[in-house]
């Protein structure tokens, strides 16, 4: 294999940086686990830490094994010191871990067995270095230096994710530090956080890229696939002991376009395009489609003009001091009031594309038996077939949907609506109606997510109230009436403090006044569901 410094390094493929890119959303999951909240917090027990430490004696004698075995088979002299220098780092830091065990003086620490999360990718990593990889020859078969390099590139795609998701949960938890004198974990997360290891995260990714230089976009496949599942490796799962009752808005919190813009368009694309001279007098005239274009167009820019101009009325009146709902709620009548004027306009005047991950993200808390979960869709949308049809299509047919309905005759749709939710006032009465029903053999843990003003009042009534990117219009209406916005993880390592305080046994009560913002699904999922 040619020395690898003599090639230029835009030449280099950054697999690390792709893998890493790609698969960074898993790491998600990793910041939500009850270890990572108990970690920023401060409030993780220190038998969990001492275990937590005692695993990582193990991970680091497979590091070191994996190190010697990618020297071994690569042939660049550059990448043997380099790789000799790593696993002399790692056998240094195995000693300081050692002494620290051996300080704590803890029988049940010097006692520690391997745990099976550590076993699974502790065998995972000795298949990769023993080359027990789909596709790929055995060591011992590898017959050239050449095919050899690419073992020794396979063996870092299935190590250094654990190097990068460490460097990235230690900046995340960084910022709990701030202030506090007694952090009990605070050396750990510095260390972690620290430009040292995010040095050591990149030299490992540094020797990947130069390694995989040479391979083709199959063998570049391969340190993909070691690479997610090293990161699935490093995973826990999270359960809840209560029952678990969700409830979201769907118009753009689930969709990527308003459904009424999906009927619309429907309609005028299904009306006639020029009258028909030979129409029977007993049939209903009906609108052409460039007429019903033009009035659509008209109704949704008179709804846009008098949506703002009612949120600009609401927020005239003096700004609160502090979280009021009585005072939110009255407001959010008059938006009521629009909104059903708005609908009616619409009955006077004569396929649905959910966003990335939604659909997989309800199959997933459907399919969680630990959960107990029941799910309840409330939306202003015109017509609960539709929401049900975008639904049913990913395999969700148990959903609890609660919206307007249109009525049907002889499968034709008359133009009416029956009007069951058209307002915030309708939703969050239809919420408390849902809560009333719940069975009481078990505590309800209810959370909201939604996007819009509309959904303040029900957000606001449930116990973990989440926004996934809040309208301006929401942000507007709660700050006005002193509704805060908190990014979901540091409320999240909030609250843990509060609970391990013994301050607030419940932890998570409605009408707090507060609203956690999150910047993604994975966010949530990782949340609700752990990995």
């Amino acid at each position: 294999m040619a020395a690898l410094k003599n090639i230029p390094i835009e030449e280099i493929v950054e697999i690390a940086r792709k893998c890493w890119l790609k698969f960074k959303k898993e790491s998600i999951f990793a910041l939500y686990t009850p270890f990572s909240v108990c970690l920023a917090s401060g409030t993780l027990k220190i038998e969990t830490f001492q275990h937590f430490i005692a695993q990582d004696c193990y991970y680091l004698k497979a590091f070191a094994k994996g190190y010697e075995a990618a020297e071994e088979c690569t042939d660049d002299d550059d990448a043997k010191v380099g790789l000799s220098e790593m696993r002399k780092n790692v056998i240094k830091e195995l000693k300081m871990h050692d002494t620290v065990i051996q300080e704590w003086d803890s029988d049940m620490v010097k006692q520690c067995g391997v745990n099976l999360a550590t076993v699974k990718y502790t065998d995972f990593l000795l298949a990769t270095t023993s080359g027990k990889i789909e596709g790929v020859k055995a060591a011992a078969t590898l017959a050239t230096p050449f095919e050899k390099t690419k073992l020794a590139a396979y063996i870092l795609g299935a190590m250094i994710p654990c190097f990068r998701l460490y460097a990235y949960l230690g900046k995340e938890m960084l910022p709990f530090l701030e202030g506090e004198t007694t952090h009990p974990y605070k050396k750990i997360i510095d260390n972690y956080a620290s430009e040292g290891f995010e040095e050591l995260a990149l030299q490992n990714e540094d020797w990947l890229d130069k390694l995989s230089v040479t391979l083709t976009g199959e063998e570049l496949d391969i340190i993909e696939k070691l690479y997610q599942e090293a990161m699935k490796l490093e995973l826990e799962h999270n359960l809840s002991e209560d029952r678990l009752v969700v409830f979201f808005n769907f118009d753009l919190t689930c969709t990527v376009v308003d459904s009424s813009a999906i009927l619309a368009e429907i309609a005028i694309i299904s009306a006639p395009k020029k009258s028909d001279e030979y129409q029977r007098e007993d049939q209903v005239v009906r609108m052409l489609s460039a007429d019903l274009r033009s009035t659509w167009e008209d109704l949704s820019k008179q709804y846009t003009e008098e949506y703002e101009q009612c949120i600009d009325t609401m927020l005239l009146s003096e700004k609160a001091e502090s979280f009021d709902y009585g005072r939110l709620h009255k407001a959010l009548e008059k938006l009521s009031d629009f909104e059903k004027r708005a609908n009616v306009r619409v009955i006077e005047s004569g396929r649905m594309i959910l966003q990335d991950g939604c659909n997989n993200f309800f199959q997933s808390i459907l399919k969680n038996e630990q959960l107990n979960a029941d799910v309840h869709v409330l939306s202003y949308c015109w017509c609960g077939d539709l929401i049900r049809s975008a639904f049913s299509s990913g395999g969700l047919d148990v959903l609890n949907v609660h919206v307007n309905e249109f009525i049907f005759e002889e499968n034709l749709s008359t133009g009416e609506i029956v009007n069951k939710v058209e307002c915030p006032i309708d939703k969050v009465q239809v919420f408390s109606k849902i809560l009333s029903n719940c069975s009481n053999d078990k505590k309800n843990l209810t959370v909201h997510m939604g996007d819009t003003a509309s959904d303040l009042l029900c957000l606001l009534q449930a116990a973990i109230r989440i926004v996934l990117n809040p309208s301006s219009s929401l942000k507007r209406v709660g700050n006005h009436f002193g509704v805060s916005f908190i990014p979901l993880f540091p409320g999240i390592v909030e609250k843990q403090k509060i609970f391990a305080a013994g301050e607030d046994s419940s932890c998570w009560n409605g009408l707090s006044g507060v609203l956690y913002t999150v910047s993604s699904r994975a966010e949530i999922h990782a949340f609700i569901l752990g990995s």
